[in-house]
C-alpha cells in the first residue's frame, strides 16, 4: 500500500502545473523542493555573490534609509563610501530597483561575524535597535517573486549552486521549502493567504 500511494504522489508531482492562490502565480517547485538555510555551511554566500543587489520597492528604500543611521557603523568603509556616493539602491540593467553593490557584487549591507556574512539590517532589527527587518526579497530567498500585472504576481524557486548546503538540510529534514518561509511569505502574502497555500498542498498530498 505504502509503495502504491508514493508511486501516486510521484506521478502527481511530475505533473503538477503552475499552481494560482488568491492573486499568486506559484511554481510548483515551492511544494516539492526540500529547503532549510544552512548558515554555518554556506556562511551567507548569497549577500556576496551574484552581480547585482537585492530587489527593493521605493517603500523599502525609504525605510532603509531611516535605519541608515542606525545600521551605519556595521557598514564597511567601501560600503559607506557607495552609499555616500549614490544611496542605499540603484536601477539596474534590467530597470529593477537594487540594493547598492560594493565591487560590482557585495550588498552595501553586508556585515561580518567572523567568517559568516551577515546583514546589517537584520542584526540592528534582532538586536532591538530598529523596526525594519530586510527587504521582502531577501526574506523570501531562495523564492523570487515577479509581477506580471497590477494584481498578479508569481513566485518561483531559484536554484543557485551555493544554496547546495540549504538543500541537502532541507531533504535531511523534510522540510518543504513553503515551510521553511512560512514567516516570509506570511509577511509579504498574508496569514489568509499563507493557510490558502498549505491548503493545496495538503489537497495534492504534499
Amino acid at each position: 500500500m505504502d509503495g502504491l500511494w508514493m508511486a501516486w504522489k510521484e506521478e502527481i508531482i511530475m505533473e503538477l502545473h503552475i499552481l494560482q492562490v488568491g492573486d499568486v502565480l506559484v511554481s510548483p517547485d515551492i511544494f516539492t523542493e526540500k529547503f532549510c538555510c544552512d548558515l554555518d555551511a554556506c556562511k551567507g554566500a548569497c549577500c556576496i555573490e551574484g552581480d547585482a543587489g537585492a530587489p527593493v520597492t521605493m517603500d523599502e528604500t525609504l525605510a532603509i534609509e531611516d535605519v541608515l543611521d542606525t545600521v551605519w557603523p556595521s557598514l564597511s568603509a567601501q560600503a559607506q563610501s557607495v552609499i555616500d556616493r549614490g544611496g542605499v539602491a540603484y536601477t539596474d540593467e534590467e530597470g529593477d530597483l537594487v540594493t547598492s553593490i560594493v565591487g560590482g557584487k557585495d550588498c552595501v549591507f553586508t556585515c561580518y561575524d567572523k567568517d559568516c556574512c551577515l546583514c546589517a539590517l537584520e542584526k540592528a532589527y534582532r538586536a532591538g535597535q530598529t523596526e525594519f527587518v530586510k527587504p521582502i526579497s531577501c526574506a523570501l530567498y531562495p523564492i523570487r517573486e515577479k509581477q506580471f500585472a497590477p494584481n498578479l504576481y508569481g513566485l518561483n524557486y531559484h536554484r543557485w549552486k551555493i544554496c547546495a548546503p540549504g538543500r541537502k538540510k532541507g531533504e535531511e529534514l523534510g522540510l518543504p521549502l513553503y515551510r521553511f518561509l512560512e514567516g516570509p511569505l506570511t509577511r509579504r502574502f498574508g496569514k489568509a493567504w499563507y493557510e490558502e497555500l498549505c491548503s493545496i498542498a495538503k489537497e495534492l498530498g504534499l
